[in-house]
């Protein structure tokens, strides 16, 4: 299957009538490897606080999480594995596997929770592949 395919077929799936507003699967060192057409321009630099995150967690609480030129507010996640990030009635779930990061971002009428799965049974997935 191609890196598209996951984008396409699993991160923007329906979900009980709802759907991500965007999605992208992003190499640690912030490659594209796939992405929805609605995915933001991410910068290098934000991929890399993204990273430090992950090996420091805690260290985006203070200045945020930054996607694209957006702000979000850092809310609760895993350690080490997930990073999720709240902005108005909408937010973003990071999940990090050991080549990539799973990224959906979300909007009402999509609640957390739905985002979470999402992001997060596919990274499980790619985890137990190798990816």
């Amino acid at each position: 299957m191609s890196w598209q395919a996951y984008v396409d077929d699993h991160l923007m799936c329906e979900i009980e009538g709802n759907h991500l507003s965007s999605a992208a699967i992003i190499g640690h060192d912030g490659s594209i490897w796939a992405q929805s057409a609605t995915f933001p321009q991410v910068k290098p630099e934000e991929i890399t606080a993204i990273m430090n995150d992950f090996d420091e967690p805690g260290s985006l609480a203070p200045t945020g999480l930054y996607l694209g030129g957006t702000k979000y507010m850092v809310i609760q996640g895993e350690a080490g594995a997930v990073i999720r990030g709240k902005k108005g009635p909408g937010g973003v779930t990071i999940k990090k596997t050991g080549m990539s990061l799973i990224v959906g971002i979300y909007d009402e009428p999509m609640a957390p929770g739905q985002c979470n799965m999402i992001v997060e049974r596919l990274g499980d997935y790619l985890l137990e592949q190798g990816f």
